[in-house]
């Protein structure tokens, strides 16, 4: 970063890599969404920790880019169990937003305004098994940074 102040926002953020990068996807929801359960879900999936309940965005070079607050870095809330600790990358370029609704069946493209970086949007009902599988093809499926289909 450089000496920008990054915005503190209520979500989770996780990576996968891809083509040799890690990219990044943003989940947001409402309190008791489950997007914690999602992250969860994703780091058996092969995904990796970026950040659980806060995330520090910024952007940089016309690109997104978040992290964990530093005292929340490396853990993440298991719902029932409590806050334990976990991997996690230092940070993460953000390609893609998850945010929690029910889904139409097939929807037409949408994106997401975040700090004035234009970036796909998937919805997605977090509790559904296959979600964290929704979002691997999803990184698949939308190009970087846009949202032309690969």
């Amino acid at each position: 970063m450089t000496g920008q102040v990054p915005l503190i926002v209520h979500a989770g953020l996780i990576a996968a890599r891809r083509r040799g990068r890690w990219r990044g996807v943003l989940i947001e929801g409402p309190s008791g969404a489950g997007k914690s359960d999602l992250a969860l879900r994703a780091l058996d999936a092969g995904f990796q920790l970026v950040a659980d309940d806060r995330v520090a965005l910024w952007v940089s070079g016309g690109r997104l880019f978040g992290r964990a607050p530093p005292t929340l870095a490396g853990l993440i809330e298991v719902r029932g169990l409590d806050v334990v600790s976990s991997p996690a990358l230092i940070l993460a370029k953000v390609v893609l937003v998850a945010t929690y609704n029910s889904p139409e069946r097939i929807p037409a493209r949408q994106s997401a305004d975040r700090l004035g970086v234009d970036l796909p949007l998937v919805e997605l009902d977090f509790r559904d098994a296959s979600a964290p599988a929704k979002l691997s093809r999803a990184l698949d499926l939308f190009d970087e940074g846009s949202n032309r289909r690969i």
